[in-house]
């Protein structure tokens, strides 16, 4: 079981370090995700692409990855209210209502992954 969870704290390293890496390469991509009352978009959306390279990498070394998983926990409920308004949303910033409703579920499911890594990381 071991083996499991090591695998699937790696494929989230490497899902983190790509999309945080993405918030840089393509910006534009990720402002209007960025909630409405939050001034300076593009600076949101290079911190949030920095916290997500960081704790990605620190999935990647053993002594740091609990700490990285709980980092990469608590992004993923802070990004939680910007998935559930998209939803809700007359224009989704990810472009359709269905995909809205998708990405949601896929928030929940990237959750569970971060929380069973944070919980598994101790014992790998």
């Amino acid at each position: 079981m071991k083996i499991f969870w090591k695998v699937l704290r790696y494929l989230l390293a490497i899902f983190f370090i790509y999309a945080g890496i993405q918030h840089f390469v393509n910006p534009a991509f990720y402002e209007p995700f960025v909630p409405y009352f939050l001034p300076y978009k593009t600076f949101w959306v290079y911190a949030s692409g920095v916290l997500e390279l960081l704790f990605g990498m620190m999935l990647l070394i053993s002594r740091f990855a609990k700490i990285g998983a709980t980092g990469i926990l608590f992004l993923l409920i802070a990004f939680l209210p910007v998935h559930i308004l998209d939803v809700f949303s007359e224009t989704p910033a990810i472009g359709s209502e269905r995909l809205a409703y998708i990405r949601l579920g896929v928030q929940f499911v990237f959750i569970a992954w971060a929380f069973g890594v944070r919980k598994k990381t101790a014992t790998i």
